[in-house]
Protein backbone atom coordinates (compact mmCIF):
# COMPACT_ATOMS: atom_id res chain seq x y z
CA UNK A 1 0.00 0.00 0.00
CA UNK A 2 1.39 3.56 -1.10
CA UNK A 3 2.31 5.59 2.42
CA UNK A 4 2.75 8.69 0.25
CA UNK A 5 -0.43 11.32 -0.30
CA UNK A 6 0.33 12.42 -3.35
CA UNK A 7 0.12 11.76 -6.79
CA UNK A 8 3.28 10.28 -8.25
CA UNK A 9 5.48 11.77 -10.57
CA UNK A 10 8.93 10.90 -12.50
CA UNK A 11 12.33 12.15 -11.81
CA UNK A 12 12.58 15.77 -13.16
CA UNK A 13 14.13 15.97 -16.49
CA UNK A 14 16.20 19.36 -16.87
CA UNK A 15 16.75 20.84 -19.49
CA UNK A 16 19.83 23.86 -19.12
CA UNK A 17 20.69 26.68 -21.80
CA UNK A 18 22.86 29.72 -21.51
CA UNK A 19 25.45 28.50 -19.26
CA UNK A 20 28.26 30.96 -19.10
CA UNK A 21 26.10 34.04 -18.42
CA UNK A 22 23.78 33.94 -20.90
CA UNK A 23 19.49 33.44 -19.65
CA UNK A 24 18.94 30.02 -18.14
CA UNK A 25 15.71 27.84 -19.25
CA UNK A 26 15.18 25.86 -16.59
CA UNK A 27 12.52 22.93 -17.74
CA UNK A 28 11.87 20.85 -14.95
CA UNK A 29 8.79 18.01 -15.01
CA UNK A 30 6.07 18.69 -12.51
CA UNK A 31 6.40 22.57 -13.30
CA UNK A 32 4.55 25.26 -15.48
CA UNK A 33 6.94 26.75 -18.17
CA UNK A 34 8.41 29.79 -18.27
CA UNK A 35 7.80 32.30 -19.78
CA UNK A 36 3.93 31.89 -19.29
CA UNK A 37 1.77 30.82 -22.27
CA UNK A 38 -0.13 33.69 -22.89
CA UNK A 39 -3.21 35.72 -20.80
CA UNK A 40 -4.76 32.87 -18.98
CA UNK A 41 -7.04 35.18 -18.30
CA UNK A 42 -7.62 35.97 -22.35
CA UNK A 43 -7.82 32.23 -22.58
CA UNK A 44 -10.68 32.18 -20.20
CA UNK A 45 -12.74 34.94 -21.84
CA UNK A 46 -11.50 33.00 -25.26
CA UNK A 47 -13.60 29.93 -23.95
CA UNK A 48 -16.82 32.09 -23.93
CA UNK A 49 -17.39 31.78 -27.93
CA UNK A 50 -17.67 28.05 -27.62
CA UNK A 51 -20.17 28.15 -24.42
CA UNK A 52 -21.20 31.35 -23.69
CA UNK A 53 -21.94 32.16 -20.00
CA UNK A 54 -25.92 32.57 -20.78
CA UNK A 55 -25.70 28.72 -22.25
CA UNK A 56 -25.68 27.84 -18.55
CA UNK A 57 -28.96 29.09 -17.44
CA UNK A 58 -30.80 26.05 -19.58
CA UNK A 59 -31.76 23.10 -18.03
CA UNK A 60 -33.87 20.14 -19.91
CA UNK A 61 -34.17 16.80 -18.70
CA UNK A 62 -31.95 15.15 -20.76
CA UNK A 63 -33.49 12.01 -22.89
CA UNK A 64 -32.88 8.53 -21.46
CA UNK A 65 -33.04 9.80 -17.76
CA UNK A 66 -34.13 6.85 -15.23
CA UNK A 67 -36.96 7.48 -13.25
CA UNK A 68 -36.73 7.84 -9.70
CA UNK A 69 -37.08 4.31 -8.47
CA UNK A 70 -34.90 3.40 -11.27
CA UNK A 71 -32.67 6.23 -10.08
CA UNK A 72 -32.72 5.23 -6.40
CA UNK A 73 -32.68 1.12 -6.59
CA UNK A 74 -29.56 1.92 -8.92
CA UNK A 75 -27.88 4.21 -6.00
CA UNK A 76 -28.83 1.16 -3.17
CA UNK A 77 -26.56 -1.62 -5.09
CA UNK A 78 -23.94 -3.11 -2.97
CA UNK A 79 -25.25 -1.11 0.58
CA UNK A 80 -26.51 -2.89 2.99
CA UNK A 81 -30.43 -4.23 2.61
CA UNK A 82 -31.36 -3.56 6.24
CA UNK A 83 -30.55 0.22 6.17
CA UNK A 84 -32.00 1.16 2.61
CA UNK A 85 -35.57 1.65 3.97
CA UNK A 86 -33.95 4.37 6.23
CA UNK A 87 -31.93 6.19 3.53
CA UNK A 88 -35.14 6.37 1.13
CA UNK A 89 -36.87 7.53 4.53
CA UNK A 90 -34.37 10.09 5.29
CA UNK A 91 -34.11 11.11 1.40
CA UNK A 92 -38.05 11.79 1.54
CA UNK A 93 -38.05 14.04 4.05
CA UNK A 94 -37.93 16.79 2.12
CA UNK A 95 -37.04 17.90 -1.86
CA UNK A 96 -33.92 19.42 -0.33
CA UNK A 97 -33.44 16.35 1.61
CA UNK A 98 -33.86 14.12 -1.87
CA UNK A 99 -31.19 16.28 -3.29
CA UNK A 100 -28.73 15.29 -1.09
CA UNK A 101 -29.10 11.34 -1.56
CA UNK A 102 -29.40 11.90 -5.34
CA UNK A 103 -25.69 13.20 -6.93
CA UNK A 104 -25.70 10.59 -9.05
CA UNK A 105 -29.00 11.55 -10.39
CA UNK A 106 -27.81 14.48 -10.63
CA UNK A 107 -24.82 14.19 -12.15
CA UNK A 108 -26.44 12.30 -14.97
CA UNK A 109 -28.58 15.46 -15.90
CA UNK A 110 -25.10 17.93 -15.60
CA UNK A 111 -23.85 15.71 -18.27
CA UNK A 112 -26.29 16.91 -21.11
CA UNK A 113 -25.62 20.75 -19.61
CA UNK A 114 -22.72 23.05 -21.19
CA UNK A 115 -19.00 23.56 -19.71
CA UNK A 116 -16.08 25.75 -20.01
CA UNK A 117 -13.71 22.74 -19.97
CA UNK A 118 -11.65 23.65 -17.65
CA UNK A 119 -11.42 20.96 -15.37
CA UNK A 120 -11.15 21.29 -11.29
CA UNK A 121 -10.76 18.74 -8.04
CA UNK A 122 -14.48 18.63 -7.80
CA UNK A 123 -16.05 17.72 -3.92
CA UNK A 124 -18.92 15.89 -6.35
CA UNK A 125 -21.74 16.97 -3.99
CA UNK A 126 -20.75 20.47 -3.13
CA UNK A 127 -24.16 21.07 -1.89
CA UNK A 128 -25.07 24.08 0.82
CA UNK A 129 -25.32 21.13 3.36
CA UNK A 130 -21.79 19.98 3.11
CA UNK A 131 -19.91 23.41 4.45
CA UNK A 132 -18.66 23.41 7.74
CA UNK A 133 -16.55 23.68 10.78
CA UNK A 134 -14.23 21.47 12.03
CA UNK A 135 -10.95 21.57 14.04
CA UNK A 136 -7.55 22.48 13.18
CA UNK A 137 -4.14 19.88 14.38
CA UNK A 138 -3.93 23.14 17.23
CA UNK A 139 -7.89 22.40 17.96
CA UNK A 140 -8.82 26.07 16.29
CA UNK A 141 -12.22 26.45 14.17
CA UNK A 142 -11.84 26.71 10.45
CA UNK A 143 -14.80 26.91 7.81
CA UNK A 144 -14.10 24.67 4.62
CA UNK A 145 -16.27 22.02 2.46
CA UNK A 146 -16.32 19.04 4.79
CA UNK A 147 -17.53 15.58 2.84
CA UNK A 148 -15.47 14.54 -0.51
CA UNK A 149 -16.90 11.24 -0.61
CA UNK A 150 -17.40 11.80 -4.64
CA UNK A 151 -14.56 13.91 -5.47
CA UNK A 152 -13.05 13.31 -8.26
CA UNK A 153 -11.33 15.84 -11.05
CA UNK A 154 -14.15 17.24 -13.27
CA UNK A 155 -15.99 20.48 -15.44
CA UNK A 156 -16.19 23.18 -12.34
CA UNK A 157 -19.58 24.26 -12.92
CA UNK A 158 -21.07 20.98 -12.10
CA UNK A 159 -19.92 21.70 -8.04
CA UNK A 160 -21.26 25.21 -8.37
CA UNK A 161 -24.51 24.52 -10.12
CA UNK A 162 -24.99 21.81 -7.31
CA UNK A 163 -24.50 24.34 -4.36
CA UNK A 164 -26.92 27.14 -6.05
CA UNK A 165 -29.91 24.59 -7.13
CA UNK A 166 -29.32 23.28 -2.95
CA UNK A 167 -29.80 27.01 -1.83
CA UNK A 168 -33.27 27.30 -3.74
CA UNK A 169 -34.66 23.89 -2.22
CA UNK A 170 -33.03 25.34 1.24
CA UNK A 171 -34.55 28.34 0.94
CA UNK A 172 -38.09 26.80 0.08
CA UNK A 173 -37.71 24.79 2.67
CA UNK A 174 -37.75 27.41 5.17
CA UNK A 175 -40.45 29.06 3.85
CA UNK A 176 -38.66 31.57 2.29
CA UNK A 177 -39.98 33.58 -1.29
CA UNK A 178 -38.96 32.73 -4.75
CA UNK A 179 -36.97 35.60 -4.92
CA UNK A 180 -35.04 35.25 -1.95
CA UNK A 181 -34.34 31.64 -3.30
CA UNK A 182 -33.26 33.03 -6.74
CA UNK A 183 -31.11 35.79 -5.18
CA UNK A 184 -29.28 33.06 -2.33
CA UNK A 185 -28.19 31.48 -6.02
CA UNK A 186 -27.21 34.46 -7.85
CA UNK A 187 -25.22 35.83 -5.00
CA UNK A 188 -23.53 32.22 -4.45
CA UNK A 189 -22.70 32.18 -7.83
CA UNK A 190 -21.26 36.52 -7.85
CA UNK A 191 -19.05 35.37 -4.37
CA UNK A 192 -17.47 32.58 -6.57
CA UNK A 193 -17.07 34.89 -9.39
CA UNK A 194 -15.26 37.49 -7.50
CA UNK A 195 -13.91 35.35 -5.12
CA UNK A 196 -11.65 33.68 -8.25
CA UNK A 197 -10.94 37.15 -9.45
CA UNK A 198 -9.34 38.50 -6.44
CA UNK A 199 -7.41 35.10 -5.92
CA UNK A 200 -5.93 35.50 -9.79
CA UNK A 201 -4.75 38.93 -8.95
CA UNK A 202 -2.31 37.07 -6.00
CA UNK A 203 0.54 34.81 -6.05
CA UNK A 204 0.29 31.23 -6.24
CA UNK A 205 1.20 30.83 -2.26
CA UNK A 206 -1.08 33.57 -1.51
CA UNK A 207 -4.10 32.57 -3.69
CA UNK A 208 -3.71 29.14 -1.75
CA UNK A 209 -4.25 30.39 1.66
CA UNK A 210 -6.30 33.36 0.84
CA UNK A 211 -9.60 33.94 2.19
CA UNK A 212 -8.36 33.27 5.65
CA UNK A 213 -11.13 32.05 7.93
CA UNK A 214 -11.25 34.84 10.47
CA UNK A 215 -11.76 37.32 7.44
CA UNK A 216 -14.51 35.42 5.60
CA UNK A 217 -17.44 36.52 7.08
CA UNK A 218 -16.30 40.28 5.91
CA UNK A 219 -14.99 38.92 2.35
CA UNK A 220 -18.49 37.37 1.81
CA UNK A 221 -20.25 40.18 3.07
CA UNK A 222 -22.30 37.73 5.19
CA UNK A 223 -23.00 39.77 8.75
CA UNK A 224 -26.56 38.49 9.41
CA UNK A 225 -24.94 35.31 9.91
CA UNK A 226 -22.32 36.24 12.47
CA UNK A 227 -24.63 34.68 15.16
CA UNK A 228 -25.63 31.91 13.78
CA UNK A 229 -22.06 31.19 13.27
CA UNK A 230 -21.42 31.93 16.46
CA UNK A 231 -23.62 29.38 17.95
CA UNK A 232 -22.04 26.76 15.52
CA UNK A 233 -18.86 27.66 16.75
CA UNK A 234 -19.90 26.94 20.42
CA UNK A 235 -21.14 23.57 19.51
CA UNK A 236 -18.29 22.45 17.90
CA UNK A 237 -15.96 23.17 20.35
CA UNK A 238 -17.56 20.65 22.45
CA UNK A 239 -18.04 18.11 19.88
CA UNK A 240 -15.37 15.90 20.53
CA UNK A 241 -13.83 12.34 20.83
CA UNK A 242 -14.29 12.84 24.45
CA UNK A 243 -17.74 13.87 24.33
CA UNK A 244 -18.95 11.30 22.34
CA UNK A 245 -16.83 8.59 24.04
CA UNK A 246 -18.72 9.39 27.24
CA UNK A 247 -22.24 9.55 25.99
CA UNK A 248 -21.50 6.34 23.94
CA UNK A 249 -19.09 3.73 26.03
CA UNK A 250 -19.22 1.70 29.07
CA UNK A 251 -16.55 0.04 31.44
CA UNK A 252 -16.51 -3.52 31.67
CA UNK A 253 -15.26 -5.34 34.66
CA UNK A 254 -11.48 -5.99 33.19
CA UNK A 255 -11.17 -1.79 32.95
CA UNK A 256 -11.74 -2.37 29.10
CA UNK A 257 -14.33 -0.15 27.55
CA UNK A 258 -16.93 -0.86 24.76
CA UNK A 259 -19.36 1.02 23.21
CA UNK A 260 -22.92 1.07 24.08
CA UNK A 261 -25.36 0.12 21.45
CA UNK A 262 -28.07 2.27 20.69
CA UNK A 263 -29.72 1.25 17.67
CA UNK A 264 -30.31 1.91 14.64
CA UNK A 265 -27.67 4.57 14.80
CA UNK A 266 -24.86 2.30 17.18
CA UNK A 267 -24.98 -0.98 16.77
CA UNK A 268 -22.63 -3.84 17.85
CA UNK A 269 -20.75 -5.35 15.47
CA UNK A 270 -19.66 -9.42 15.90
CA UNK A 271 -15.91 -10.34 17.17
CA UNK A 272 -14.62 -11.41 13.70
CA UNK A 273 -16.07 -8.29 11.92
CA UNK A 274 -14.41 -5.86 14.99
CA UNK A 275 -11.06 -8.02 14.77
CA UNK A 276 -11.10 -7.10 10.96
CA UNK A 277 -11.86 -3.20 11.20
CA UNK A 278 -9.02 -3.25 14.21
CA UNK A 279 -6.97 -5.28 11.87
CA UNK A 280 -6.90 -2.82 9.25
CA UNK A 281 -4.92 0.16 11.07
CA UNK A 282 -2.05 -1.56 10.92
CA UNK A 283 -2.63 -0.84 6.85
CA UNK A 284 -4.17 2.23 7.45
CA UNK A 285 -0.59 3.67 9.47
CA UNK A 286 1.33 3.67 6.76
CA UNK A 287 -1.18 6.00 4.83
CA UNK A 288 -0.67 8.76 7.32
CA UNK A 289 1.90 11.16 7.21
CA UNK A 290 4.76 10.18 9.31
CA UNK A 291 5.16 12.48 11.89
CA UNK A 292 1.82 11.86 13.22
CA UNK A 293 2.16 7.68 13.44
CA UNK A 294 4.08 8.22 17.04
CA UNK A 295 0.86 10.09 18.07
CA UNK A 296 -1.58 6.89 17.36
CA UNK A 297 1.47 4.70 18.70
CA UNK A 298 0.15 6.08 22.18
CA UNK A 299 -3.51 4.74 22.03
CA UNK A 300 -4.39 1.20 22.05
CA UNK A 301 -7.76 -0.08 20.43
CA UNK A 302 -10.54 -0.94 22.88
CA UNK A 303 -13.41 -1.31 20.51
CA UNK A 304 -15.40 -1.30 17.11
CA UNK A 305 -18.93 -0.61 16.55
CA UNK A 306 -21.24 0.10 13.58
CA UNK A 307 -22.43 3.65 12.39
CA UNK A 308 -24.46 5.01 10.36
CA UNK A 309 -24.13 8.27 8.81
CA UNK A 310 -25.75 11.15 6.95
CA UNK A 311 -28.26 11.05 4.01
CA UNK A 312 -26.18 9.93 0.86
CA UNK A 313 -24.16 7.64 3.16
CA UNK A 314 -26.79 5.51 4.68
CA UNK A 315 -26.71 1.64 3.71
CA UNK A 316 -22.61 2.23 3.65
CA UNK A 317 -20.21 0.13 6.24
CA UNK A 318 -19.02 2.52 8.39
CA UNK A 319 -17.50 2.31 11.91
CA UNK A 320 -16.42 3.93 14.43
CA UNK A 321 -13.17 2.50 16.58
CA UNK A 322 -12.64 3.88 20.12
CA UNK A 323 -8.76 4.11 20.89
CA UNK A 324 -7.55 5.09 25.00
CA UNK A 325 -4.15 6.93 25.69
CA UNK A 326 -2.42 5.75 28.59
CA UNK A 327 -4.62 8.12 30.28
CA UNK A 328 -7.80 6.34 29.26
CA UNK A 329 -8.24 9.60 27.37
CA UNK A 330 -10.04 9.01 24.51
CA UNK A 331 -9.94 9.48 20.21
CA UNK A 332 -12.71 7.89 17.84
CA UNK A 333 -11.61 6.96 14.57
CA UNK A 334 -14.48 6.58 11.80
CA UNK A 335 -13.62 3.76 9.41
CA UNK A 336 -15.84 4.87 6.31
CA UNK A 337 -16.23 2.70 3.15
CA UNK A 338 -14.94 4.36 0.24
CA UNK A 339 -17.33 3.72 -3.09
CA UNK A 340 -16.69 4.51 -6.45
CA UNK A 341 -17.61 8.52 -7.26
CA UNK A 342 -21.32 8.61 -8.67
CA UNK A 343 -19.97 11.05 -11.00
CA UNK A 344 -17.88 8.65 -12.84
CA UNK A 345 -19.64 7.12 -15.71
CA UNK A 346 -21.67 10.78 -16.20
CA UNK A 347 -18.18 12.46 -16.29
CA UNK A 348 -17.22 9.87 -19.44
CA UNK A 349 -20.64 10.18 -20.97
CA UNK A 350 -19.77 14.68 -21.06
CA UNK A 351 -16.49 14.23 -22.30
CA UNK A 352 -14.45 14.59 -19.19
CA UNK A 353 -13.15 10.88 -18.41
CA UNK A 354 -10.96 10.40 -15.32
CA UNK A 355 -7.28 10.63 -16.54
CA UNK A 356 -5.56 9.56 -13.20
CA UNK A 357 -7.12 6.10 -11.93
CA UNK A 358 -7.78 5.90 -8.35
CA UNK A 359 -5.80 2.94 -7.28
CA UNK A 360 -8.01 2.84 -4.05
CA UNK A 361 -11.53 4.80 -3.50
CA UNK A 362 -10.10 5.93 0.23
CA UNK A 363 -7.02 7.12 -0.98
CA UNK A 364 -9.20 8.79 -3.97
CA UNK A 365 -11.18 10.59 -0.94
CA UNK A 366 -8.19 11.76 0.70
CA UNK A 367 -6.29 12.74 -1.82
CA UNK A 368 -9.34 14.91 -3.21
CA UNK A 369 -9.94 16.30 0.29
CA UNK A 370 -6.07 17.39 0.74
CA UNK A 371 -6.23 19.00 -2.47
CA UNK A 372 -9.44 20.92 -1.75
CA UNK A 373 -8.92 22.16 1.98
CA UNK A 374 -6.59 24.85 2.97
CA UNK A 375 -6.39 22.83 6.27
CA UNK A 376 -7.54 19.11 6.73
CA UNK A 377 -7.66 16.51 9.36
CA UNK A 378 -3.87 15.40 10.13
CA UNK A 379 -5.44 11.68 10.81
CA UNK A 380 -7.05 11.38 7.39
CA UNK A 381 -5.89 7.81 5.28
CA UNK A 382 -7.15 4.83 3.75
CA UNK A 383 -7.46 1.20 4.14
CA UNK A 384 -9.43 -2.01 3.19
CA UNK A 385 -11.66 -4.28 5.39
CA UNK A 386 -12.65 -7.93 4.06
CA UNK A 387 -11.37 -6.66 0.33
CA UNK A 388 -13.66 -3.49 0.66
CA UNK A 389 -11.78 -0.03 0.38
CA UNK A 390 -12.11 2.22 3.57
CA UNK A 391 -11.50 6.19 4.21
CA UNK A 392 -10.40 6.86 7.55
CA UNK A 393 -10.39 9.71 9.55
CA UNK A 394 -10.95 11.55 13.04
CA UNK A 395 -14.89 11.04 14.06
CA UNK A 396 -16.24 14.24 16.01
CA UNK A 397 -13.22 16.33 15.13
CA UNK A 398 -14.77 19.80 16.36
CA UNK A 399 -17.25 19.40 13.87
CA UNK A 400 -20.61 22.07 13.58
CA UNK A 401 -22.58 23.10 10.47
CA UNK A 402 -25.21 25.67 9.65
CA UNK A 403 -28.24 23.99 8.86
CA UNK A 404 -29.44 25.96 5.34
CA UNK A 405 -32.97 25.11 5.52
CA UNK A 406 -33.62 26.59 9.35
CA UNK A 407 -32.25 29.81 7.81
CA UNK A 408 -34.30 32.86 8.34
CA UNK A 409 -34.20 34.69 4.77
CA UNK A 410 -32.34 37.52 5.20
CA UNK A 411 -29.43 35.06 5.97
CA UNK A 412 -30.16 32.55 2.85
CA UNK A 413 -28.07 35.27 0.42
CA UNK A 414 -25.49 35.24 3.34
CA UNK A 415 -24.94 31.85 3.56
CA UNK A 416 -24.75 31.54 -0.04
CA UNK A 417 -22.09 34.29 -0.53
CA UNK A 418 -19.93 32.28 2.09
CA UNK A 419 -20.19 28.91 0.06
CA UNK A 420 -20.24 30.18 -3.18
CA UNK A 421 -16.18 31.93 -1.55
CA UNK A 422 -15.41 28.69 -0.11
CA UNK A 423 -16.18 26.70 -3.21
CA UNK A 424 -14.12 29.37 -5.61
CA UNK A 425 -10.98 29.25 -2.89
CA UNK A 426 -11.10 24.95 -2.97
CA UNK A 427 -11.49 25.16 -6.68
CA UNK A 428 -8.87 27.31 -7.21
CA UNK A 429 -5.99 24.54 -5.29
CA UNK A 430 -6.56 22.95 -9.01
CA UNK A 431 -7.40 25.12 -11.27
CA UNK A 432 -5.96 28.09 -12.73
CA UNK A 433 -8.20 30.96 -11.40
CA UNK A 434 -7.45 33.69 -13.89
CA UNK A 435 -8.77 31.23 -16.71
CA UNK A 436 -11.84 30.45 -14.45
CA UNK A 437 -11.96 34.62 -13.50
CA UNK A 438 -11.72 35.05 -17.07
CA UNK A 439 -14.29 33.21 -18.48
CA UNK A 440 -16.72 34.27 -15.72
CA UNK A 441 -15.90 38.17 -16.08
CA UNK A 442 -17.04 41.81 -14.60
CA UNK A 443 -20.38 41.55 -15.19
CA UNK A 444 -23.23 39.26 -13.67
CA UNK A 445 -23.98 37.12 -17.24
CA UNK A 446 -22.73 33.51 -15.09
CA UNK A 447 -24.66 34.68 -11.93
CA UNK A 448 -28.08 35.33 -13.93
CA UNK A 449 -28.13 32.17 -16.08
CA UNK A 450 -26.89 30.44 -12.82
CA UNK A 451 -29.89 31.37 -10.87
CA UNK A 452 -31.91 30.74 -13.76
CA UNK A 453 -30.82 27.10 -13.89
CA UNK A 454 -30.89 26.54 -9.59
CA UNK A 455 -34.42 27.33 -9.62
CA UNK A 456 -35.55 25.14 -13.02
CA UNK A 457 -33.10 22.54 -11.22
CA UNK A 458 -35.23 23.21 -8.19
CA UNK A 459 -38.10 22.61 -9.66
CA UNK A 460 -36.61 19.48 -11.15
CA UNK A 461 -36.20 18.17 -7.83
CA UNK A 462 -39.21 18.93 -6.08
CA UNK A 463 -40.73 16.57 -9.14
CA UNK A 464 -38.33 13.91 -8.61
CA UNK A 465 -39.24 14.22 -4.48
CA UNK A 466 -43.03 13.44 -5.11
CA UNK A 467 -41.95 10.97 -7.27
CA UNK A 468 -40.47 9.37 -4.38
CA UNK A 469 -42.67 9.99 -1.97
CA UNK A 470 -45.55 8.28 -4.31
CA UNK A 471 -43.20 4.68 -4.94
CA UNK A 472 -43.30 4.86 -1.27
CA UNK A 473 -46.82 5.25 -0.43
CA UNK A 474 -47.89 2.19 -3.32
CA UNK A 475 -45.18 0.42 -2.37
CA UNK A 476 -42.70 0.32 -4.47
CA UNK A 477 -39.69 1.72 -2.06
CA UNK A 478 -39.45 0.78 1.52
CA UNK A 479 -39.19 3.65 3.61
CA UNK A 480 -38.22 4.04 7.62
CA UNK A 481 -38.31 7.19 9.66
CA UNK A 482 -39.56 9.16 6.79
CA UNK A 483 -43.10 8.77 5.08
Amino acid sequence: MRADRSPAVGLAEVAVEGVGGGARKLAVAGFAPWPPEGSAKQRGKALRERTPREAHGRFETAAGRPDVVAAVEEANAGRLEHLVPIRIGRMAASPFAFLRGSAGLMAHDLAATPTSGVVAQLCGDAHAANFGLYGDPLGRLVIDINDFDETVPGPWEWDLKRLAASLVLAGRQAGADEQVCRKAAFDATASYRRTMKRLAKLSAMDAWNAVADQSLVSFAEAHDLTDVLAAVSEKALRNTSARFAAKSTVRLEDGSWRFAAAPPVLSEVSDARAEAVAASLGDYLETVAPEMRPLLARHSVQDVAFRIVGTGSVGTRSYVVLLLDQREQPLVLQVKEARPSVLLPHLARAGFPVREPAGHEGRRVVLGQLRMQVVSDVLMGWTTVEGLPYQVRQFRNRKGSVDPGALRPNQLDDYGRLTGALLARAHSHTADAAVIAGYCGKDDALDEALSRFAVAYADRSEADHAALVAAIRSGRLPAENGI
